[in-house]
């Protein structure tokens, strides 16, 4: 005869309905925004934060200083080589481009972006043919970077002190142009309509499925957030940032490009099977090798894209100085965008994360970086900041990952 106490029946289904709402998403089991918030809460509680801690970081940043002064991760991998990587093809774009005789600019910036995408493909290459640990290889590709940069502008621009001038206007706009006001509230309005279509549809056509959806009252809340976000930035980039008789007004070109970006990234990952195996590899290599995934071309593809985005960031950073130099600290900047990621949500374990995170946490180092300077603080203190809110998010990621493990 068992004389183990047995909780009353409500109190067993109370514990089911909590162990539940801390595992589905919320959108599984809400049917209002007040049961969405709940579970949402609960979930946060257990430990899965979410991007909850960017933003709060963020917002916390941005007061304090106002105050004062009034797509490898996912795959549990990293990619060392991309700081020089992304200079070597800026500099192939500038080098196109030297008169007298320069090349169309949409042939330089595909040149440009080709050398890092074939630059990531062969790391990702030797990665999965020979089983070598990624860091092992993309430090390796960043030592080479180094020197075939060295070599490249050498080639290029001899006797110029290792820089090389971008001449073409439209490729300095992208940092240095800006839209006019006009146009950046146009953009910024068909940008909101076009995402409100998107979510309101999604959600919609999945509401009627009988498909895991959030209640109407979310879908709208992100709509109004994205709005709001929209207007902000049409704002302060409106507002004239000029010096003396100079007015500088208008968006920036390279919020843009940034912007199509994040969009084009996010439906890779969110909305197509390559993303969805990007995922299913990081969260379980060996589970998505058992469902039939191809583990190689997925990575080997991985890298190919982050050597890809590393080409456009390339080509922004020459569009910001007017030139391309070799005195570029690549092993610091790859770092940042580490420190970027996994601050934003990213996990250094791989399966999670999305790029509006990675761009929250690109935010934060910004305005640490920024902030301190408005502050009068030099080198310094900016990376010892950056360093104590990289291990606070490694912290919290860790903290997160181990809680889901020992439920």
């Amino acid at each position: 005869m068992s004389t183990d106490v047995q909780p009353p029946p409500e109190a067993a289904d109370e514990e089911v309905a909590a162990q539940a709402a801390s595992t589905a998403a919320p959108e599984v089991m809400a049917d209002s925004f007040g049961e969405y918030a709940k579970i949402w809460w609960t979930r946060v509680r257990s430990g899965d934060s979410g991007a909850l801690p960017v933003i709060l970081g963020l917002v916390a940043i941005v007061v304090y200083f106002q105050a004062r002064n009034s797509l490898v991760l996912l795959l549990g991998e990293i990619d060392l080589s991309i700081g020089y990587s992304s200079v070597i093809g800026a500099v192939f774009t500038a080098w196109l481009l030297v008169p007298p005789n320069p090349a169309p600019w949409p042939l330089a910036v595909l040149a440009g972006l080709a050398f890092p995408v074939v630059y990531g493909l062969i790391q990702g290459v030797i990665i999965t043919w020979l089983r070598l640990p990624s860091f092992v290889v993309t430090l390796a590709g960043q030592l080479a970077g180094l020197g075939l940069l060295l070599e490249i502008i050498n080639t290029a621009a001899p006797g110029s002190g290792g820089t090389i001038r971008l001449y073409n206007n439209v490729l300095i706009d992208i940092e240095g142009g800006a839209m006019s006001p006009l146009a950046g509230w146009i953009v910024m309005a068909v940008a909101v309509v076009l995402g409100a279509v998107v979510l309101v549809g999604r959600d919609t056509r999945r509401r009627a499925g009988g498909l895991a959806a959030p209640p109407p009252s979310v879908t709208w809340l992100k709509v109004a957030a994205m709005a709001i976000a929209g207007v902000v930035v049409v704002l302060i980039g409106n507002t004239n940032r000029g010096a003396g008789l100079v007015v500088v007004r208008g968006v920036p070109w390279v919020i843009l490009v940034v912007l199509v970006v994040v969009v084009a990234w996010s439906f890779l990952l969110g909305r197509t099977r390559f993303g969805r195996y990007m995922y299913a590899i990081g969260g379980n290599a060996e589970a998505a090798r058992r469902a039939g995934i191809n583990l190689s071309r997925i990575r080997v593809g991985a890298f190919a894209l982050t050597g890809l985005t590393a080409g456009i960031t390339g080509i922004i950073l020459a569009s910001e100085l007017g030139s391309i130099s070799s005195n570029v600290n690549g092993g610091q900047n790859v770092l940042y965008a580490v420190a970027a990621a996994v601050i934003g949500g990213v996990s250094l374990f791989g399966g999670r994360g999305k790029m509006l995170g990675a761009v929250l946490g690109g935010l934060i180092v910004a305005i640490i970086y920024n902030g301190l300077q408005l502050l009068g603080l030099g080198a310094a203190p900016q990376a010892i900041w950056t360093a104590i809110v990289l291990l606070a998010a490694v912290t919290v990621d860790t903290v997160a990952r181990r809680s889901q493990t020992n439920r």
